[in-house]
């Protein structure tokens, strides 16, 4: 018990530059309080002391402004920061190193029984307002813009932004939207446009050179000159 709690200590004296002594950690920051809490509630909810972990996370919620579910299961290394109006739900799973900026609501859909709540994989960093609601998986070291919410399921290496969510990189790589059943990206559309006119324009310098009309553009063809595109264009996603 005691190692973790050092660990805790730890993991936020290396992510909050803010922090400076470990005293001002054990005073100061809320968020490791209602971590501690919730760690006595879950130890009591596993034993059946249902009622006295339902009513102790509630007491945990008045003094630290943090709402964690005691049946919610918590990884190491949890730095909720700041963490002003954060909701867990009971059925979350949080894996290890995660972060959770203020506002963070891990929330379920509707009434439904059993598994309502999200799971979050290793090194998962949700920015501040954002919403993860329902069944779904985040995964490990996979990055929620602020206020975002995200319905679906996340793989692993993700960047997603936006209401709904959507994924804009991933494996650190510019993710272009091209079916039109998905989400409405401006940027994916500019780079699709800019793929069409480069095909136009290859058709005319070819009929210009005197050589043949050329056949229609297979599909690897178009994903070469989006490639070509997507490594002229740099892009810095800060969350």
């Amino acid at each position: 018990m005691f190692g973790s709690m050092r660990e805790d200590v730890r993991s936020i004296l290396d992510h909050d530059p803010a922090a400076r002594s470990v005293l001002e950690v054990l005073l100061c920051y809320s968020g490791l309080h209602a971590l501690w809490f919730h760690r006595c509630n879950h130890w009591l909810w596993k034993h059946n002391f249902r009622l006295l972990a339902r009513w102790l996370s509630q007491v945990a919620r008045l003094l630290t402004a943090i709402e964690i579910h005691p049946g919610a299961q918590i990884g190491r290394r949890l730095f909720i920061d700041h963490g002003m109006g954060v909701v867990i739900g009971e059925t979350s799973v949080i894996g290890d190193d995660v972060t959770l900026y203020q506002g963070v609501t891990l929330g379920g859909t509707g009434k439904e029984k059993g598994k309502r709540h999200p799971t979050l994989g290793n090194g998962v960093v949700i920015g501040a307002g954002a919403r993860v609601l329902g069944n779904i998986r985040v995964g490990d070291n996979s990055r929620v813009g602020a206020g975002s919410v995200v319905l679906r399921d996340v793989p692993d290496n993700s960047t997603i932004v936006g209401v709904p969510g959507h994924i804009v990189l991933r494996s650190g790589q510019r993710v272009v939207i091209t079916d039109p059943k998905q989400i409405h990206d401006p940027l994916s559309a500019a780079l699709s446009a800019v793929a069409t006119q480069v095909k136009d324009l290859r058709e005319r310098v070819r009929k210009l050179e005197g050589g043949e009309a050329p056949e229609a553009a297979t599909s690897a063809e178009l994903k070469a000159i989006s490639d070509e595109l997507q490594s002229i264009i740099e892009i810095d996603y800060q969350i």
